[in-house]
């Protein structure tokens, strides 16, 4: 199976990008991770499946971790797929309404080349990230090794875990992060993500992704680490967040029932075709 796909990242954050609706696109688990893999194939953080919209919206986008399995949401997969429409000539339109698993968001295509998306608005009821809690509160303590860590839980469209720390650099990012991510009381695993406050409108975030182990930016962590840190009063509304891949804006008015909005660039890096068949024979 030969199989068209256009390579682009957002802040480092990679994607293999499949038009679904041009050509036929059926990958088990097992194909999904031979793309994925950074020395037999093309490699990426997750691999992200254009395809028609079931209901009103413009279009449906599918989101699969290099592991295979797919999520709910990518915030700065959202922002690499409105640049891909766009520049494919799937769509004239400068914003678009997007299916995904969580829901409906709308991103945006600016006049400077950067995307900015509604990525909808935060969850906090424990059961609705799934997060198991007696009851919902500003910080939660986990157990990990033995030892308290406290951390602020929230949804995204998908689930994540802050923590605030002293220096992101020297945060257990690798350990500590894979061990939240796989604690019980994830019942679907969890994004984990370590900010460290500079200022009240600057921070700087690590996380490390389900699926996909630390990557070098996260759109929904970035989302939900400024609508933590704003629930911690920590952070003003509008936050500027450095991670290893470059920096976002994020902007929250402090409101449950107010968006989340994210700003950032989407970059195409190379387009080609893969042979599958060719791959997995050997």
């Amino acid at each position: 199976m030969k199989l068209k796909f256009t390579k682009m990242q957002g802040l480092g954050n990679d994607f293999v990008v499949l038009d679904g609706i041009n050509q036929a696109v059926n990958l088990d688990q097992q194909q999904i991770r031979l793309i994925a893999d950074r020395h037999f194939g093309i490699g990426c953080d997750q691999i992200l499946l254009v395809e028609k919209a079931v209901g009103q919206a413009d279009f449906r986008y599918r989101i699969f971790n290099a592991n295979g399995g797919e999520v709910e949401q990518c915030g700065n997969g959202a922002r690499c797929f409105v640049r891909y429409v766009h520049d494919h000539g799937l769509t004239r339109k400068n914003e678009i309404l997007i299916e995904t698993l969580s829901g409906v968001i709308s991103p945006k295509l600016e006049s400077n080349g950067n995307v900015t998306v509604n990525m909808g608005k935060p969850i906090f009821e424990p059961d609705k990230i799934p997060f198991i809690a007696e009851r919902r509160a500003l910080t939660y303590q986990l157990e990990i090794q033995h030892k308290p860590v406290k951390i602020s839980v929230l949804s995204m469209g998908n689930p994540h875990a802050v923590r605030v720390v002293e220096d992101t650099e020297n945060a257990p990012v690798t350990t500590e992060g894979a061990l939240i991510e796989a604690h019980p009381r994830f019942p679907k695993r969890v994004n984990v993500g370590y900010m460290q406050v500079l200022d009240r409108n600057y921070i700087r975030l690590r996380v490390f992704e389900r699926g996909a182990g630390e990557t070098l930016a996260c759109g929904t962590g970035a989302c939900a680490a400024v609508v933590a840190g704003i629930n911690l009063d920590l952070l003003d509304t509008q936050v500027t967040v450095s991670t290893r891949g470059g920096e976002l804006t994020i902007s929250w008015q402090g409101q449950e029932d107010k968006s989340v909005w994210m700003t950032g660039p989407a970059v195409t890096v190379f387009e080609g075709e893969i042979n599958l068949q060719l791959m997995q024979e050997e």
